[in-house]
């Protein structure tokens, strides 16, 4: 079939690999690419607030902020932050966030990809357990992380401070 040799050979062409400072302007990007962060983000922002944050994640050895980059440009990232803890006898867990794609390229297993490396980089550190929260809007978000395996197995609560 022609349409999954295409993606096939677009998958193959992806590199991941951890975000470094000069990414910056591309992920605000990214991140403000879609219906709840358009409002919430400061795009073009000279803020310092996300250079900021930049370095408090690249500076913390249980973070990695992850892109996808095809062609020299970023086309995907998350941020995948490990976890240490007492339970389920002193398990890891990998908890995943800000997943984005950009919004040409969504449909096409970018969103899978990236997951996947994820994966394969809280399995290298021995993790026992992904997560990840997803927010209650973004139903199609739902279903496409059941269809890689999630289970929507906890309620979560936020408090803003």
């Amino acid at each position: 079939m022609k349409v999954q040799a295409d993606v096939s050979k677009l998958i193959s062409t992806l590199i991941a690999r951890r975000a470094v400072k000069q990414d910056l302007p591309r992920l605000l990007e990214l991140i403000a690419d879609d219906d709840l962060g358009k409002n919430r983000e400061g795009v073009g922002s000279d803020d310092p607030c996300y250079s900021d944050a930049f370095d408090r994640i690249d500076k913390d050895d249980n973070q990695f902020l992850m892109v996808g980059v095809m062609d020299g440009k970023i086309i995907a990232m998350l941020q995948l932050t490990f976890i240490p803890g007492l339970s389920r006898k002193g398990a890891t867990r990998a908890m995943i966030e800000s997943v984005r794609v950009d919004g040409y390229l969504r449909g096409q297993g970018i969103g899978h990809w990236i997951i996947e490396q994820a994966i394969q980089v809280a399995r290298e550190r021995a993790c026992k357990l992904v997560q990840l929260t997803s927010d209650k809007k973004r139903i199609q978000a739902h279903r496409f992380y059941g269809s890689m395996g999630f289970t929507a197995s906890h309620e979560g609560f936020k408090l803003q401070l």
